[in-house]
């Protein structure tokens, strides 16, 4: 039985795996708990193939994604859109297999490249991009800012929005100035896997009550998300698909009524130029 809440209700950030994960149960489990619409990033290149070596190699992960979104918003109150691009640690699986962190880089640029012709043609909605995470040789490290910058470009002269794949921090406004430089408004940046604050991009809030209150506090625009990963190896990572209803339902109750419209009406609109407020179908049919 369904669960609806009376407002959309945005998962801004997961990943859908129906040949290795749940899948279309993790849908259904969403909209049972409220959920009406969602952001399908696809899942890093090397889980779903080999390592690229060129623009046509990210085909198969792009197609998997579009597919899979088709077959999300059949079940959904809303709908879902595809985020496409290339996880930034693909740069270290290509560097390990031999590639020079230059080479490396231009070929996560040209994927880059060819996801964002499913922008172009209307097939998804926003890019993904960033720097890895963790510890990397000054090379990578600038071949990583390199790609983001490109990122930033291709977003501009698209008109899309990217979502960013980070190391942990409160503050980037480095990010911001980059996306300027390039064209594109700061505010369509998106930092994945945020705390409740963030100086420069958009927060992409991980949905720990915590983070959410301090998002709420602060009153600035903000997404909310769980980077579900779908994989039957690693069931409980990161949040499970019934998070982000769980919490909105939770921020009602506190009487944050103004901050979950900003969340799931008012940013996704401003951010990505969605409408979920009429792409809800309010009578289930």
């Amino acid at each position: 039985m369904s669960e609806r809440l009376d407002t959309p209700v945005l998962d801004d950030h997961l990943h859908l795996d129906p040949d290795h994960g749940r899948g279309m149960d993790a849908v259904d489990d969403f909209a049972r708990l409220g959920g009406t619409h969602l952001l399908v990033v696809n899942k890093p290149s090397w889980h779903l193939g080999d390592l690229p070596e060129t623009a046509a190699d990210f085909e198969h992960v792009f197609e998997t994604t579009v597919t899979v979104v088709e077959r999300a918003s059949q079940r959904l109150s809303g709908r879902a859109w595809p985020v496409l691009g290339v996880h930034p640690g693909l740069i270290s699986k290509l560097v390990e297999a031999g590639h020079d962190p230059e080479d490396a880089g231009e070929i996560m640029r040209a994927g880059l490249s060819r996801a964002v012709d499913y922008v172009a043609n209307g097939r998804a909605l926003a890019l993904k991009s960033g720097r890895p995470h963790y510890e990397v040789s000054d090379a990578v490290w600038a071949a990583s800012n390199e790609t983001t910058r490109h990122a930033f470009g291709l977003g501009a002269d698209h008109d899309c929005a990217v979502q960013l794949h980070t190391e942990a921090s409160r503050a980037q406004p480095e990010l911001a100035t980059w996306a300027e430089e390039r064209g594109l408004s700061p505010h369509r940046v998106v930092k994945h896997y945020a705390y409740g604050e963030l100086d420069g991009p958009t927060p992409s809030v991980m949905c720990e009550k915590a983070y959410l209150e301090t998002a709420v506090e602060r009153g600035e625009p903000f997404l909310m998300e769980t980077d579900f990963v779908d994989d039957s190896d690693r069931p409980g990572a990161v949040m499970g698909p019934k998070t982000v209803p769980r919490r909105v339902r939770w921020l009602l109750e506190q009487g944050h009524d103004d901050a979950v419209r900003l969340a799931h009406v008012e940013t996704p609109r401003e951010v990505y130029g969605i409408d979920t407020q009429a792409t809800l179908d309010r009578d289930g049919s």
